[in-house]
């Protein structure tokens, strides 16, 4: 077969997105509500500031701005973190960064499997953020054994995708026929079970060890626990979603408000409690319920450098030492008001983020750029300073572990936190999936040199084909 005749990967990855998008409103008629939401008030941001609008059309990110969310999902075994990770390279996704939410009271580690290079995110910037549960956090050593026991028997990937998984790989890619099957056999993987795959006993002792062990151990899959739109003013949607009949949880986790975002802003609305049919010792099945699914919304800012990273992460922790966030939400004035207090260190202008060399950014020429001729390289600050190039700031594509595990936490229920001691282990994860996680800095790096090279070419470019 010719190479030419396969689907790109970026296209499976958007007919994956858009199956996964539909077959979730279905799922979860809230989250159609939620879209609706961020469509109005995207709509009203972009109306209100024809600056920004008309930079995101510059640079071509104002189409991705509807189309991008992502998901999250959570494995129970090392197999299983395996073959996801096969099954996303199909889509153009790879594992981004090692997160370890133990610290937070979350027994899981987790990456982002995403695409990477502008092109591909241009595309389309859909990503799911997969963690893998940490049996030996369980301390109960009887039940660690019989969840181990239980996730060893279950299948939660059709003989279909797997199948196409292995032919994409041998073959290089998949036809028109063999993708629009790949998404659909895929898509099972991620749908919601009413019926557990444990008696209502196992999975009240599952419960009991931790919400979230629950979640991953009791059912046949690894169901979608929820998708995120992007939107461009999350304290609008914060404030609008009770106009909608939406509960939003009471503190907006990352940043405070600011007049240039960075990293990543996310609220979303409490679990949803589901009817789960449980079968029992003799065969009889059980009516009860799970709490897992949730609808979350997320503002994206500039990524950081590791030196705005380091400054970010002192002044979150200091917040957090002045107030700590209540799970059920009972200081969240007092929270925000420390947050917004300590930020005050961080600059708030994307020059001054520039020249300090916190964030990344994509360099373009501008209109007078394009008109000019030079007679050699001239240093990338000069350039600027003469009008000659301008800088947008670069979305950041990850996530941040303190702020996954607020949202975990504020859906997992008051109570549910459990304190677990500190544990990161990327070594065993990196072991587990089967390849090392990529680093997310070179690639913000990667791209934002690659821009100044683009420039600075252009420009003598120009001069050479006088």
């Amino acid at each position: 077969m010719k190479e030419n005749s396969f689907v790109s990967a970026d296209d499976i990855r958007s007919a994956f997105s858009a199956a996964m998008s539909l077959m979730y409103r279905e799922e979860v008629p809230a989250y159609g509500t939620l879209m609706e939401l961020v469509a109005r008030v995207n709509g009203e941001t972009l109306s209100a500031d024809a600056t920004l609008k008309g930079r995101l059309e510059a640079t071509d990110s104002l189409e991705r701005i509807s189309e991008e969310r992502h998901g999250a999902i959570r494995l129970g075994t090392p197999a299983e973190l395996s073959m996801m990770r096969r099954v996303f390279a199909v889509m153009g996704m790879y594992p981004v960064g090692y997160y370890d939410l133990s610290t937070a009271g979350v027994p899981v580690h987790s990456t982002a499997f995403r695409p990477v290079g502008d092109a591909a995110l241009k595309h389309n910037p859909f990503r799911v953020f997969t963690s893998l549960l940490r049996l030996d956090l369980i301390s109960d050593e009887a039940l660690r054994a019989e969840a181990e026991a239980i996730l060893k028997e279950r299948r939660i990937f059709t003989s279909g995708a797997v199948e196409l998984t292995e032919k994409a790989e041998r073959d290089g890619g998949l036809d028109k026929a063999d993708a629009e099957r790949f998404v659909a056999e895929v898509l099972e993987t991620f749908r919601w079970h009413d019926e557990a795959n444990v008696s209502a006993g196992m999975y009240e002792r599952l419960h009991d060890a931790h919400r979230l062990i629950a979640d991953v151990v009791s059912f046949k899959g690894p169901h979608i626990n929820h998708l995120t739109p992007r939107t461009l003013d999350i304290d609008r949607v914060q404030a609008l979603m009770p106009e909608y009949g939406i509960a939003p949880k009471a503190v907006v986790e990352g940043p405070p408000t600011r007049k240039c975002p960075v990293l990543l802003r996310q609220t979303s609305f409490k679990a949803l409690e589901e009817p789960v049919s449980f079968r029992d010792s003799d065969g009889s099945w059980k009516t009860g319920s799970h709490t897992a699914r949730f609808g979350e919304i997320e503002q994206r800012g500039i990524a950081l450098t590791p030196k705005g990273r380091g400054l970010y992460d002192r002044l979150l922790d200091e917040s957090r030492k002045i107030v700590r966030p209540a799970a059920d939400g009972s200081n969240a004035r007092e929270y925000e008001a420390a947050l917004a207090q300590v930020f005050e260190a961080f600059p708030d202008s994307w020059a001054e983020l520039r020249e300090a060399g916190l964030g990344y950014f994509s360099y373009s020429l501008t209109d007078k750029g394009r008109r000019t001729k030079l007679p050699g390289r001239r240093d990338l600050n000069s350039l600027i300073a003469d009008g000659l190039v301008q800088f947008d700031p670069i979305v950041y594509e990850d996530f941040l572990p303190v702020s996954a595990a607020g949202i975990f936490q504020s859906n997992l229920g008051d109570g549910a936190q459990q304190e677990f001691e500190a544990s990161p282990n990327q070594k065993r994860f990196e072991t587990d999936l089967g390849v090392a996680v990529l680093n997310e800095f070179d690639h913000y790096a990667g791209i934002e040199q690659a821009s100044i090279e683009g420039c600075l070419k252009a420009l003598t470019a120009a001069m050479a084909a006088e």
